[in-house]
């Protein structure tokens, strides 16, 4: 494994679903509530060194419904509760950090993330959230399209089961970016 050194002038942190109507649900291998620990210890030092802190919601009541043999919600059932669709306060969500509205599983698709970052002259993602196979895999195979280079945070992720998460980081996301831990993302703050 090569080492990693993160330049806080062109890196973003970016955290997926961190979301009342998401973290509450049953995760593995961490829970919603260790994932968000992770998160708020990243969004911290990313901070600290004046680098974007950016969190990803879904509007679960905007979801986009598209043709599908197991579509996510019953599109005539009425819309959930705006309060699951908003960060949840023990993600962290600070004053001064962007949050992205998306309307399906990736972020950067029919957002202005990619424009933020630009803006920004980000060139890194580091990358957490939950669901490991959902949000987080979509926006790192959407972002890497995009050029950006990225870091998945394994300890910061979680997935609906356990062997999906496992399978992701094993097999996926080595061919797509780096995998660290969040110690070794905190430490390689330059």
């Amino acid at each position: 494994m090569s080492s990693l050194h993160l330049e806080p002038k062109k890196t973003a942190l970016v955290l997926i679903d961190l979301q009342n109507g998401i973290v509450a649900m049953p995760t593995a291998p961490y829970s919603g509530a260790e994932v968000m620990q992770k998160s708020r210890q990243l969004a911290e030092a990313f901070r600290a060194k004046g680098a974007p802190v950016v969190y990803v919601r879904v509007d679960i009541g905007d979801f986009m419904h598209l043709p599908a043999d197991k579509s996510h919600r019953d599109p005539n059932a009425p819309p959930p509760p705006a309060i699951l669709s908003e960060i949840a306060p023990e993600a962290g969500f600070h004053d001064g950090d962007l949050l992205i509205t998306k309307r399906h599983w990736g972020a950067f698709a029919g957002t202005k993330l990619e424009e933020e970052l630009r803006q920004r002259g980000i060139e890194t993602v580091v990358l957490g959230g939950i669901a490991t196979n959902f949000g987080v895999e979509s926006t790192a195979r959407q972002g890497t399209g995009l050029g950006f280079a990225f870091v998945l945070v394994e300890d910061a992720c979680s997935g609906l089961e356990a062997h999906a998460h496992t399978f992701a980081f094993e097999t996926i996301f080595p061919h797509l970016s780096r995998i660290r831990k969040t110690d070794e993302v905190i430490a390689s703050l330059a």
